[in-house]
């Protein structure tokens, strides 16, 4: 991998805590498929598909969930 981008989970508000976690989903597609052309031709394909958006929004979840628990949950 490249530099280090993610130097740590700790964000001021919940608010920059999702960002993160949306960030974290986008940069983990894009490490396993890193083919930009391959990502803009598929991209028509899971946009539309309800089960592939359910997913991404579990990953989201999921990444979220570690980010809170990493800020205490903002307590």
């Amino acid at each position: 991998m490249s530099d280090p981008w993610l130097t740590t989970l700790i964000t001021a508000t919940p608010q920059q805590g999702f960002e993160l976690a949306v960030t974290l989903g986008r940069r983990g597609v894009k490490t396993t498929q890193p083919d930009a052309e391959v990502l803009h031709k598929l991209r028509p394909v899971y946009a539309n598909d309800a089960d592939a958006l359910t997913a991404a929004s579990q990953v989201v979840a999921i990444n979220f969930q570690t980010i809170a628990a990493a800020n205490n949950y903002w307590r």
